[in-house]
């Protein structure tokens, strides 16, 4: 499908004005429509009564991701998916998020968060929220899913509920394939408290008798190996028929512990794990090689200080206690859970399971009609092309490259990656080019979050190639998401540029919803161009006319735009703002956007994460509306709109309204100046906003409404989308 069909879109409703009056109006949606109010007096908007909590709105994002689990419009093995999403998701707060405040504790950092709370005083509510959401994870895991997917033919067996012929494997497995890889620790003077790796799977061992050197029992503690998987099917001929059925690593171990320790009892064995602070930080004034001081930090990230330990929920508290003074964490640290501590791995059984029954029906990709056949280039020359991924395929960006690659005309090739796999089809298009001789010049991020490893690896292969690859800027990570061509026609130099909202990954390409420019435009070619020179080389800030960009230009114009909308409003007028990002943290956008909901601006917010506006207040935030759309796909397309009296803005953008991405980050902001893709673009957003099968709506005070279709239709956004673009399969 080329252009979406708008005949299965919602229609957007029709302009709202306001009346002229003494004082400026303020719009309120009620049921009835929308009707003027004057305003109140003048409210003090560093009042730490209108925000919510950062880190606490984070762990909000993470429960909303765990309600999935138990809403049957999902198949069964995605809402297990969810779940352990969830547990993927908790695992980076607890590494990042929970070891940052603990971090400015041991300062003695006293500094509050924009609602007033202080490190001391989060930390304690998120213990409170993540102690309570991780219990019921785990009983929608015991009582719900596993039950449900017991029905459907899919069995985790429990040790005591193994066969004969299944112990017999199990023997055979452990004494083949654990026993000669596990490593046994006793503690004792000589044998002290092993170093364990961040999130590893490990046991606690209570030991009785004598050893060979005539050691009296004590504990010991069992690394599980990590070379073997943590979940493993049983031969079919094993399973009951019917069934396909799964025992996990920690069973096995569980049920052969004592051969570890002959001739001594195992009087307990319990399951415990470490999170670690994987947080990384690189000092610019002291590093002269950004990737060798990245390389030792990767290995430091595996040893950081602990910040929660997760346990059997059986485990005595004598071990308990000990494991807690071992990594000098508190009781508010220790999580007790029923059943395995690392569920993550449980994602294995996603990719094992031939069951298309249960997991969501299959699509395919649409390809606009222009990119189908001949040369990209000419048809990027014709017109602007915009693709909404998932829905229309990422293939056309890595088809450009390609095509850029083996063309004799193209002459040169710059790119940033920021995220993009370590067997990326983009990368490997980028060597093939720089093996053809062109000049091929990559920005690499090497500090993007839990990618570093990878990132080093590509940046390795590429200069390899003989590509020119930097590393951005020391103070700054490139966050942008640019392609930029020059290729030869008739004579003359023309320039090629593909902007984004998201990442060069082709898998996540598949799973997440972004925005791909592909355009021609000079004005647009020529200030990516300008952004790269400011990368790979030095000087001081070039005029960019069209783009805006962070660390410079964004952040201004993103509060002039709001504040241009506040005016037309106090004119009478209809002002309308719409921001869809994932994250809204940053104080003066806030402040701006609580000045347009107090001059009548309607401000549509769909925020995917963390919200630190709070909407609904009176006098201030009357008319914002908030709402994270959570469902099959990612939502991570980041666009701004704006009504601008009748002369709609839409900018599409790598960055969200956070303090990193506006003075920390090289970002680019992008206008979709084709009015056709324009409105396309605008309507999606529509569809976003009368959503009522995914949409959880933000309250004042902070929580979270699922918003009910009742008797109407039921819209669900990313359907709509899906069906509006993608081919079913």
């Amino acid at each position: 499908m080329d252009e979406q069909d708008s005949r299965h879109l919602p229609v957007a409703s029709a302009d709202q004005t306001s009346h002229d009056g003494d004082m400026p109006l303020r719009i309120n949606r009620t049921s009835n429509g929308v009707q003027a109010k004057e305003a109140l007096a003048e409210t003090d908007l560093d009042d730490t009564q209108l925000y919510f909590n950062r880190e606490l709105s984070h762990l909000q994002f993470n429960i909303r991701v765990l309600e999935q689990a138990l809403d049957d419009s999902h198949p069964l093995l995605n809402r297990l998916m969810f779940l352990l999403i969830f547990s993927s998701n908790m695992d980076e707060f607890f590494e990042i998020r929970v070891a940052g405040l603990k971090h400015q504790v041991a300062l003695g950092d006293e500094t509050a968060a924009a609602d007033g709370r202080l490190p001391k005083a989060v930390l304690a509510e998120i213990s409170q929220v993540a102690h309570a959401q991780i219990d019921r994870q785990y009983q929608i895991l015991n009582d719900i899913l596993l039950p449900a997917l017991e029905a459907q033919g899919l069995r985790f067996r429990r040790r005591d509920q193994w066969t004969d012929a299944q112990k017999d494997w199990g023997r055979a497995f452990f004494d083949n394939e654990i026993m000669p890889v596990i490593s046994p620790i006793g503690l004792d003077p000589s044998h002290p408290f092993p170093r364990l790796v961040n999130k590893s799977l490990n046991f606690i061992v209570e030991l009785e008798g004598k050893d060979a050197f005539g050691r009296a029992g004590g504990m010991a503690i069992l690394p599980a190996p990590r070379s073997l998987p943590r979940l493993m099917a049983l031969p079919k001929e094993l399973c009951e028929e019917g069934f396909s059925e799964y025992v996990f690593l920690s069973s096995m171990i569980h049920a052969h512990a004592e051969e570890l320790f002959p001739g001594m009892r195992v009087r307990g064995c319990y399951q415990f794990r470490l999170t670690r602070n994987a947080d990384m930080s690189v000092d610019p004034e002291e590093v002269s090689d950004l990737a060798s001081a990245l390389r030792g930090e990767l290995l430091a990230r595996r040893y950081g200080s602990g910040v929660r330990l997760e346990v059997a929920d059986n485990c005595p508290d004598d071990l308990t206690n000990f494991l807690l003074r071992q990594f000098e964490l508190a009781n508010d640290d220790l999580y007790r859970v029923k059943g395995p501590v690392n569920l993550t791995r449980m994602m294995s059984v996603l990719g094992d399971v031939d069951r298309p029954d249960l997991v969501y029906r299959p699509y395919t990709p649409s390809i606009p009609k222009a990119l189908r056949a001949g040369s990209l280039f000419d048809a990027i020359a014709k017109n602007d092309i915009l693709l909404h991924h998932p829905f229309q395929s990422f293939t056309p960006i890595e088809d450009l490259l390609r095509e850029a690659a083996r063309d004799p005309n193209v002459l040169a090739v710059k790119q940033t990656l920021y995220r993009t796999g370590s067997d990326s089809p983009i990368v490997s298009a980028l060597v093939e080019a720089a093996s053809q001789g062109k000049e091929v010049t990559v920005v690499i991020e090497l500090r993007a979050r839990f990618d570093e490893a990878d990132n080093l690896q590509l940046a390795s292969r590429l200069q390899e190639a003989g590509a020119i690859v930097v590393y951005g800027i020391m103070a700054y990570k490139t966050h942008a998401k640019m392609l930029h061509i020059v290729r030869r026609e008739k004579g003359e130099l023309c320039y090629y540029a593909h902007l984004g909202t998201g990442n060069y990954h082709s898998k996540t390409a598949k799973l997440y919803t972004d925005y791909s420019l592909l355009t021609a435009n000079k004005a647009l070619c020529a200030d990516v161009h300008k952004v790269f020179q400011q990368l790979s080389g030095m000087g001081r800030a070039r005029k960019i006319d069209t783009l805006l960009h962070a660390p410079f230009t964004l952040h201004e114009r993103l509060v002039a735009m709001i504040d241009r909308e506040a005016q037309i409003a106090r004119k009478g007028k209809r002002g309308h703002i719409i921001i869809k990002c994932n994250s809204l943290t940053e104080p003066k956008l806030i402040k701006a956007l609580y000045r347009a909901s107090q001059a009548g601006v309607e401000c549509d917010l769909i925020i995917r994460g963390m919200c630190c506006l709070k909407p609904g207040v009176p006098g201030v935030s009357d008319n914002i509306r908030v709402r994270s759309i959570i469902g099959r796909f990612l939502e991570h397309t980041r666009v701004f709109h704006f009504h601008h009296d009748g002369k709609p803005e839409i900018w599409c953008s790598s960055a969200d309204f956070m303090s990193r991405n506006m003075f920390h980050r090289v970002e680019t902001c992008f206008p979709l100046l084709d009015k056709k893709l324009a409105t396309r673009v605008r309507k999606d957003l529509e569809t976003y906003l009368v959503d009522n099968c995914q949409s959880w709506l933000l309250q004042s005070d902070g929580s979270y409404r699922l918003r009910d279709p009742g008797e109407g239709d039921a819209i669900s956004a990313q359907e709509t989308l899906l069906y509006a673009y993608a081919t079913k399969g």
